[in-house]
């Protein structure tokens, strides 16, 4: 498997530049960044030759495009997910994601039909480039009631929404806090197929009660209470070789320096790949 990180939980740590040497520095090998901000800045040529140089890739692009809300919103970001999937291609991302939160305000089944027609095209584009779509199930239960309606929040249904999409190139983005908040073990994972897994989080949760636990009250990787080992270890067992990306969500910007906090994760991720049998 291939270690990567987010920004998510880092504080500041400046440049897209900056973040790719300094995720290099304590060995990781992947990053979540805006291609096309990426090539903007330095061309692709550039781009290219900064990646290469830190023996870095780009693990994810995020899904620039508002598929929740309405068709006019939906057709106004299209342009800009073409320009996101051209500057991908260009610096060898497979991977753009995009979260399903686990309710809405929406009268649910329309909104289901809606996500369903606009999510098949996001991925239609995506794949003419060579790029997967990864659905990203949210589990905190905080979330389910926070809008009138409940909608997807588990892996079998996020892997329904894949299937009725049905386009080839639909996948899960797995995330092991929502993993954890959706009380799911390793033999729920043993199910999978590797190449139903377009992209990883890993994060950890705090010591509280599983219906308690916060979407932006995350930890650090290996300092909280998943069984984050079995998390590994069950991926390694379907056999999936692909970026598991920290990323860590928080109430308020951390206070430690971004070079202490990476140097944090490096540790964890040491422990966690020792302990699941994982070299890399």
């Amino acid at each position: 498997m291939i270690r990567g990180l987010t920004r998510a939980g880092l504080g500041q740590v400046g440049s897209d530049e900056a973040f790719i040497a300094l995720a290099a520095r304590y060995g990781f090998q992947a990053v979540d960044i805006d291609a096309g901000k990426l090539i903007a800045e330095k061309g692709a040529e550039g781009a290219a030759s900064l990646l290469s140089a830190n023996g870095m890739r780009i693990g994810s692009i995020g899904l620039p495009v508002q598929w929740r809300t309405t068709d006019d919103e939906f057709r106004k970001g299209l342009p800009a997910l073409l320009a996101a999937a051209e500057g991908a291609r260009q610096l060898g991302c497979t991977a753009c994601c995009t979260y399903i939160l686990p309710s809405t305000d929406e009268p649910a089944a329309p909104f289901m039909a809606a996500a369903i027609r606009r999510l098949r095209l996001c991925a239609q584009i995506l794949g003419a480039y060579g790029i997967r779509l990864g659905l990203e199930f949210v589990g905190p239960h905080h979330l389910r009631t926070r809008w009138k309606h409940p909608y997807i929040w588990t892996m079998s249904d996020t892997l329904d929404l894949a299937a009725a999409i049905g386009e080839p190139n639909v996948g899960l983005l797995l995330d092991s806090y929502h993993w954890y908040t959706t009380e799911l073990g390793v033999e729920d994972l043993h199910v999978l197929r590797a190449d139903q897994i377009v992209h990883v989080h890993l994060n950890d949760a705090p010591d509280v009660p599983v219906s308690e636990a916060l979407d932006n009250d995350r930890r650090i990787t290996g300092e909280g209470v998943i069984d984050l080992a079995g998390f590994l270890k069950a991926l390694r067992h379907i056999g999936y070789t692909g970026v598991v990306s920290q990323e860590v969500l928080t109430q308020q910007p951390p206070q430690e320096p971004a070079e202490e906090l990476v140097q944090r994760t490096a540790a964890g991720y040491d422990r966690l790949f020792a302990e699941a049998g994982i070299e890399g």
